[in-house]
């Protein structure tokens, strides 16, 4: 891990595309005019980067090609999800300085990877975000890259500076992996802004942060940490963490334990998992609760239980995503006062700069409502900055939209819910509309749940 700020340009790369025949959607626009112009698009402190001058930006476009992972994303948006397309911009894929080397996209094996679109219909803004869980810099291109470029957004993602089930072997001590993602975060955004600034000639007029899961968390963090740089936030059940908890430590042990047999249902409630919830948590013994917690556990608490550090405890996947048999019994609250300090390294404190509005599916099985977004909506008020959130609860929803396909009849998409958020946001940061307060987003009886939501104080549910 080394996070770089001021680093001069090192190499530049254009990318040449060579196609033999009729050219296909994605590359033709390199051949027209229009292109010549942008060659000089830069991302200060990259210590490489590639530019290409494509038809379309988004995955309609781009899927199958060098320039988006549509593997990265699977699971996070639901089947029969309409996108935009027919975008032309530019893309500038690379990286700044960093010595490790958990992310191959591209066969650099370089983190701090990035991915900045430049649409030719630039609206003023731009939008930044950093990859939920442990994915890559393309993780949410189909989420939230796709709709904003077409609302004439510039849009910039970051991996993080580390990805993948180890990441948490980046850094010499505890917390500096989730450190890490805040400072590329924020090396990002001030190096997207300039960059903007050179396709278009002047700095966005507008900067919005926004984020999944762990993006979510990142745009807590830097609307408290550097409000200066935001105008405002849309954060999609991001994860808590809090030096005295709650956090992940003190939720998934339950989880752990229940995986092994060792708790029951109401220990699941006491530890803040819905009422309701019960049919999505074997799906989650399986591919969730085990491994976040043995990869969050070894990040902020390596000495717990050397045998078994992290997901390099197992080869295979099963063997990754299993549970260690200790973390079932794992006590946040007596660990050493060391493990304490590196949480609160990352730690949230609610005290946000920029409007943010908060959605939380009330379903969510893997960072359950009651012990993440309630309390950090509890904390922002207690902070005294509860005119800067609203927050929102989807009745329906759960951690990843890729679950409604299984359980249509009891889930509902969030990325519907989260488009009608962002234009709330943009309302109140742009038009001084006042937002709708606080309220449940309920299921609609009727129409295109996978593509349709309306957050308003007027929805079902409220």
């Amino acid at each position: 891990m080394r996070v770089s700020r001021g680093v001069p340009l090192i190499a530049v790369a254009l990318l040449a595309l060579t196609v033999p025949g009729p050219a296909p959607a994605w590359a033709t626009a390199a051949r027209d005019g229009r292109c010549a112009h942008q060659q000089r698009v830069h991302v200060p402190g990259a210590e490489f980067q590639e530019r290409a001058c494509l038809g379309d930006l988004t995955t309609s476009g781009l899927a199958g090609t060098p320039y988006t992972d549509m593997a990265d994303q699977a699971g996070l948006t639901a089947q029969g999800t309409r996108h935009p397309s027919g975008v032309p911009g530019t893309q500038i894929d690379g990286y700044f300085p960093d010595d490790s080397h958990f992310n191959a996209t591209h066969g650099w094996r370089h983190d701090a990877q990035f991915v900045i679109r430049l649409p030719d219909r630039w609206n003023g803004g731009l939008v930044v975000t950093g990859a939920p869980g442990t994915r890559k810099q393309y993780a949410t291109d189909t989420a939230i890259s796709d709709q904003v470029l077409a609302q004439g957004y510039a849009y910039a993602a970051t991996d993080k500076g580390n990805s993948g089930p180890d990441f948490y072997r980046d850094g010499t001590r505890p917390g500096d992996a989730v450190a890490e993602w805040n400072a590329r975060t924020t090396q990002l955004t001030r190096a997207a802004e300039r960059a903007v600034a050179h396709r278009y000639g002047h700095a966005p007029r507008r900067t919005y942060m926004t984020g999944i899961s762990n993006g979510g968390y990142l745009t807590r963090w830097q609307l408290e940490n550097h409000p200066e740089l935001y105008d405002g936030g849309l954060d999609w059940e991001g994860a808590l963490w809090t030096e005295g908890g709650p956090n992940l430590l003190t939720s998934l042990p339950t989880a752990v334990a229940r995986t092994l047999g060792r708790a029951g249902d109401e220990d699941m409630h006491a530890a803040g998992f819905a009422h309701g919830s019960e049919f999505l948590w074997p799906y989650h013994e399986k591919a969730y609760w085990g491994v976040t917690q043995k990869i969050y556990r070894a990040e902020f608490d390596p000495s717990y239980d050397t045998g078994c550090p992290g997901a390099s405890a197992g080869s295979t996947a099963e063997q990754i995503l299993a549970p260690c048999a200790s973390d079932a019994a794992y006590d946040y609250a007596s660990r050493p006062a060391s493990v304490h300090r590196a949480v609160a390294r990352v730690a949230l404190t609610g005290r946000i700069g920029k409007p943010l509005i908060t959605l939380h599916g009330d379903l969510d099985a893997l960072l359950p409502k009651a012990a993440d977004s309630d309390v950090y909506a509890q904390m922002i008020d207690a902070s005294g900055r509860g005119r800067l959130h609203r927050y929102y609860t989807v009745l329906g929803g759960t951690h990843v939209d890729g679950l409604y396909d299984a359980y249509p009849q009891q889930l509902r998409p969030i990325l519907p819910c989260y488009r009608s958020a962002f234009d709330v946001l943009t309302d109140w940061v742009e038009r001084s509309t006042q937002p709708p307060a606080d309220h449940a987003v309920g299921r609609p009886a009727s129409g295109n749940v996978v593509n349709s939501c309306a957050v308003n104080a007027d929805a079902p549910g409220r």
